[in-house]
């Protein structure tokens, strides 16, 4: 079994945590391992060196009780002491804290009082009044469980893309430095960039299967076996999705490889080219149709993608655009566009520190941003009235500006931060701070943080006048969304993207894996009209500046440019583009 990762150690830090507060013990032991998990995302060492050399104790807020915890749950992949715990409660209790809205205090008395011990008991609950009717409660809290109960049936067995990006890329690097393995890729939604995925689909090319799809199903991060054949086999990944595994020869592969990437209406148009040829297209080779009622042309060799695309008249259409969304037309008329890539990016926005609610300081998120090759970082921090996020006053804010200011003299036009805020946008549409106040700052992003339930006019009425604002810069996470979690607020999507054409707002695309928003299916009409995008991770700790990967491939399914996206620029022009609204 292959040692636990610091990522699985939080999580267990995080269940100890919630089964203690259910259990009623006092606050301060709770504390301590909600205390040793926040510790543990904010340490930037070597985790492994510091567990196997015994120097987690060092880390502030890891005792040495816990330090022995954590190394026995590391060494041997278990902890007793967790699993005595939940053998405490009813298996069912644990699916409760799934519910959005839900944490250990109301659980507690859900169970306590009323009996309930799974999902289906809650909503029976919910339904028959009995939530309604407890202490800390009532009918608006019911009525909110019941539409989370709903959201976690309707996306039951339904992946966010990012939250499955790190297992399917290690095994499919792991498949690939397999001797026998001659090429690998991922296929199907996922190859694809949507959103939300439900299973992971690998492809790979051997001569010899039998060690391959051995490797496969006795990965040490499968869970279940679903199937083992010759040529497929299926598992269930420890994280909940389905993965499958397809063998092919070298010579099936870039047939199978299409095919299985998909989209399914992009291979019925692309089976419909070749059928016009003479020939037929399936997932396992272009060639002659014997039921062809014309004359077949002869089939050029096929060694890769490229080659299919090339014998249909096509350029190469890259995967993320395979939705049958006008990209045939623009691969026979060549015009695809020449899509962003990461390595485009100079620079970011919208990313938080220990100032709000961010777990990193500001000298930590400039020195992640730093290794990452990156000439510039944005900061901002939350506004006032977010204070469930510890929001900044006037006076916080503008320390904090003074703060950038002084460390952008020690960089010598090297790297440069930004200073920013994410401002809140208010319910009439006004915004937290005073023009006075956002005047000070290098660029402003305006979001919306409360009040979800308007309705469509004044929602997109509430926007629109926030974007009126000369100094918004950009507006952030558009529609509110959550994926898997919380549906868009009702807005106007062709109207907020009007009046960024006409205002000249930047619409961020939020790279964050819950949000990712806006749509990628919004994104050709705001290049349409102009409207340029920001690719911002919305960054709490250093980690999550690896956000940006995500935010590329829905940057490049919208089909956006380098062009589109302004923080492409380097130092010297960006500094313009940010002004461009308020000069104007």
């Amino acid at each position: 079994m292959a040692p636990k990762s610091k990522e699985e150690v939080i999580e267990l830090l995080e269940s100890i945590s919630r089964l203690l507060e259910l259990k009623g013990e006092n606050v301060f032991k709770v504390r301590a391992y909600t205390n040793a998990a926040r510790a543990l995302e904010t340490f930037t060492g070597d985790f492994a060196a510091a567990v196997t050399e015994g120097r987690l104790g060092e880390v502030a807020g890891v005792g040495a009780a816990l330090q022995e915890k954590i190394t026995e749950f590391v060494s041997a992949g278990a902890l007793p002491y967790y699993e005595k715990l939940r053998e405490e409660f009813p298996p069912g209790l644990f699916e409760l804290f799934e519910l959005q809205g839900l944490g250990p205090k109301k659980i507690k008395a859900l169970w306590e009082q009323l009996d309930v011990i799974n999902i289906d008991a809650l909503e029976a609950a919910c339904k028959d009044g009995r939530v309604a009717e407890l202490k800390g409660f009532g009918e608006k809290t019911a009525g909110n469980i019941l539409v989370s109960i709903q959201a976690r049936r309707q996306y039951a067995g339904a992946f966010r893309f990012g939250d499955v990006a790190a297992e399917a890329e290690t095994l499919l690097h792991e498949l690939k430095q397999l001797p026998e393995v001659l090429h690998a890729s991922l296929a199907g939604s996922y190859r694809r960039r949507k959103e939300v995925v439900h299973d992971l689909d690998f492809i790979v090319a051997t001569r010899d299967a039998e060690p391959v799809s051995g490797f496969f199903v006795g990965h040490s991060n499968v869970e279940t076996v679903l199937a083992k054949g010759a040529t497929k086999s299926s598992v269930r990944l420890v994280g909940g999705i389905q993965a499958d595994l397809r063998v092919v020869t070298p010579e099936e592969y870039p047939s199978a490889l299409l095919y299985f990437t998909g989209s399914k209406e992009h291979n019925i148009a692309l089976r419909s080219r070749a059928l016009a040829r003479g020939w037929t297209l399936n997932e396992y080779r272009l060639g002659p149709d014997d039921k062809a009622k014309i004359k077949p042309d002869p089939v050029p060799s096929i060694r890769s993608e490229k080659d299919l695309y090339a014998a249909l008249g096509l350029d190469y259409i890259e995967p993320e655009l395979r939705e049958d969304r006008g990209e045939i037309t623009a691969a026979e008329g060549h015009r695809l566009p020449h899509l962003v890539e990461l390595e485009n990016l100079r620079g970011t926005f919208h990313n938080h520190t220990t100032e709000s609610d961010g777990r990193s300081s500001l000298k930590e998120m400039v020195s992640a941003a730093q290794e990452l090759g990156l000439d510039y970082l944005g900061i901002s921090d939350h506004s006032v009235s977010s204070f469930q996020a510890h929001g900044l006053d006037v006076g916080r804010l503008l320390k904090q500006v003074a703060t950038i200011r002084e460390m952008n003299e020690r960089f010598d036009g090297e790297f440069k931060i930004f200073a920013g805020v994410e401002c809140d946008i208010l319910k009439d549409g006004t915004l937290d701070y005073p023009d006075d106040v956002l005047a000070q700052l290098d660029y402003v992003v305006a979001s919306v943080h409360a009040s979800f339930t308007q309705s469509q006019a004044e929602m997109t009425a509430r926007l629109l006048r926030a974007m009126s604002n000369p100094y918004v810069t950009m507006l952030g996470h558009m529609s509110g969304r959550l994926l898997l979690s919380r549906e868009a607020y009702a807005v106007d999507v062709p109207a907020v993207i009007d009046a960024a054409a006409q205002t000249k707002t930047v619409i961020e695309l939020n790279a964050n894996p819950r949000r990712l928003d806006m749509d990628w299916r919004w994104w050709p009409l705001a290049k349409e009209k102009g409207v340029l995008t920001s690719i911002n991770p919305d960054a709490h700790h250093v980690s999550q500046l690896q956000y940006l990967w995500n935010g590329v491939g829905i940057a490049r399914k919208g089909w956006l440019r380098p062009s589109d996206v302004i923080n492409t620029l380097p130092l010297g022009k960006i500094e313009a583009q940010l002004s461009v609204k308020r000069s104007s």
